[in-house]
């Protein structure tokens, strides 16, 4: 017996239209925490997620939230932001690299000898 979830479609056929028959985004931009932004505004007969996406992500918003949000797998998800991706029309970025750089190993070692004369 399946389990109907109510305001999700994911029936193949549905899902395979939103992709054009694609199984896989071809990009390896997106992990889960992948922040995308918006750089523009929807077109008039842009395809509905797609203009769903652009509006949602007016502010960075993780891969995850963003398909939570849609109702679609992540997997789908990630193949709509990497049409979006490649038109330019969001950019993405990984929180982490945005956060956190490393110090130089010059500068590490400086510390270590520091450390070490204490």
């Amino acid at each position: 017996m399946s389990r109907v979830r109510p305001g999700r479609d994911d029936s193949p056929d549905r899902l395979y239209t939103l992709t054009g028959g694609r199984s896989r985004s071809g990009s390896d931009a997106f992990d889960l925490v992948t922040l995308i932004v918006a750089e523009c505004d929807p077109v008039p007969g842009m395809q509905s997620e797609h203009a769903a996406i652009l509006r949602m992500c007016r502010y960075p918003t993780a891969v995850v939230e963003v398909a939570a949000e849609l109702g679609l797998p992540v997997s789908i998800t990630r193949i709509l932001l990497a049409d979006l991706l490649a038109a330019g029309r969001v950019s993405a970025r990984h929180p982490r690299a945005a956060k956190y750089r490393l110090p130089e190993p010059e500068l590490l070692e400086q510390v270590l000898v520091g450390l070490r004369n204490l």
